[in-house]
């Protein structure tokens, strides 16, 4: 199929008698099977795509943190038929307290603030979109995607197995450390800013007691968050804590834990025995808080998603974005009929003014979370009192809720996929060796 013919396909289906061309895209690679890539993978298939998800990982990662839901996400979790799936789930977390150094409370914030109209842990979302995706979408777990040759009919992929297929499109849905963007785009250095702080998160037995509540804990330059939410044997622990140029090795989780406890072995409160929770648990999740920037989020035959193209870090209602992207990404492809240049130059106008709101939002989340000094810690107090009042509430509210709303959810059009020959369907490289 040459670029010509393709260049007039994609005219025609957008005539004004609206007779569609015959699809130039039919198959995608999806890299990530983690919240982007499963959500973009639903989407092809309503589209009629035929989508093969790979992940590094040989298991559904069921670790991470709880997400929350607003406004236009919502009406997505709708549309996708998996809000029941997801509210049936949900932490259904009560009051998050902030307390000082004697376990005191200082303020109290109902779960409205932090927890959106629904939340659930990221593992829990995790399932739930593999389960919503399985029957009709093929993954393959422990490979990964080491060589992208981008060619004007398709792109040719090599993976980690020594396999080799080629797919009209290559997706990049593999976070913040995306080896899809490393392969188009270059180095992550060129792209990556971090903040100038770090962030460990772990599941811990639930030894402080609590009952679907938080806690939120500081001292200069630490932030210690925990919380009890679904499963009341466990804890949900984040450290956040103040790392200007750190140096640190990505896959040594044991050299991470040591990092940790250092920093945190005078912390006072209850951290010592979180830190003792942390030495047991194996689902840590170690990384600085950073963004990705990018001048474009296309390159030929090959775009990002999610993470991959514009981590926003906490606040910047990532999860949220991703599954808006996925869903704007797939119909826009379906809208052009196939023509990726069109779908990838619309995707990004649609989503860049929201990804500017969400990485806004998120630059300033580690000075909030982990202030660096007392005075800091103080200040952030008494911001945290102002925002139960009502009137400053209700602009919190609304703060919150703005990146989350940035994109409205939009119903595409659904076009079903032209029937083709069963040689032509299953020739060539359409699949992953077994």
């Amino acid at each position: 199929m040459n670029s010509n013919r393709n260049s007039q396909n994609a005219t025609n289906g957008h005539s004004a008698k609206g007779v569609r061309a015959i699809r130039t895209v039919r198959t995608v690679l999806v890299s990530g099977a983690g919240i982007a890539g499963p959500s973009l993978a639903y989407w092809l298939h309503r589209h009629g795509f035929e989508a093969t998800v790979v992940e590094r990982s040989a298991f559904l990662r069921d670790s991470g943190g709880a997400v929350d839901f607003r406004g236009e996400q919502v009406k997505l979790l709708k549309a996708m038929g998996i809000f029941d799936a997801v509210k049936a789930a949900e932490t259904a977390m009560g009051d998050q307290v902030v307390i000082d150094g004697a376990g005191e409370p200082v303020i109290a914030f109902s779960s409205a603030f932090f927890s959106g109209e629904v939340e659930i842990e990221r593992g829990d979302l995790a399932r739930i979109l593999y389960d919503a995706t399985c029957r009709d979408t093929r993954y393959v777990f422990g490979d990964w995607i080491v060589g992208l040759d981008d060619r004007a009919d398709g792109v040719r992929v090599t993976f980690a197995s020594g396999a080799t297929a080629t797919y009209d499109l290559v997706v990049g849905a593999d976070g913040l450390h995306s080896g899809v963007r490393r392969l188009a785009f270059g180095p992550e250095e060129g792209y990556r800013h971090d903040l100038g702080w770090a962030i460990a998160g772990f599941t811990a037995p639930n030894d402080l007691g609590l009952d679907h509540e938080g806690r939120i804990y500081n001292v200069p330059g630490c932030g210690v968050m925990a919380a009890s939410a679904r499963d009341g044997a466990r804890l949900g622990v984040g450290f956040v804590f103040h790392a200007p140029d750190l140096a640190y090795d990505r896959h040594d989780v044991e050299a991470q834990k040591q990092l940790v406890a250092a920093t945190y072995a005078d912390a006072g409160w209850e951290t010592r025995t979180l830190l003792k929770g942390m030495w047991q648990a194996e689902d840590l999740y170690f990384d600085t808080l950073s963004q990705i920037r990018m001048d474009r989020w296309s390159t030929g035959r090959v775009v990002l998603l999610g993470d991959a193209a514009w981590c926003a870090g906490p606040g910047g209602s990532g999860t949220g974005m991703a599954m808006m992207g996925a869903h704007v990404l797939a119909g826009e492809l379906a809208a052009a009929g196939g023509d990726h240049t069109a779908a990838f130059a619309a995707y990004e106008r649609i989503l860049r003014p929201a990804v500017k709101i969400g990485q806004k939002q998120g630059k300033g989340a580690g000075g909030f979370l982990a202030p660096v000094d007392a005075k800091k810690i103080a200040s952030r107090n008494k911001a945290y009192k102002m925002l139960t009042r009502k009137m400053v509430g209700g602009f919190f509210n609304w703060l919150t809720a703005r990146a989350a709303n940035a994109v409205e959810y939009k119903e595409y059009k659904e076009y079903p996929m032209e029937p083709v020959a069963p040689a032509v369907w299953m020739a060539g490289e359409s699949r992953i060796a077994a």
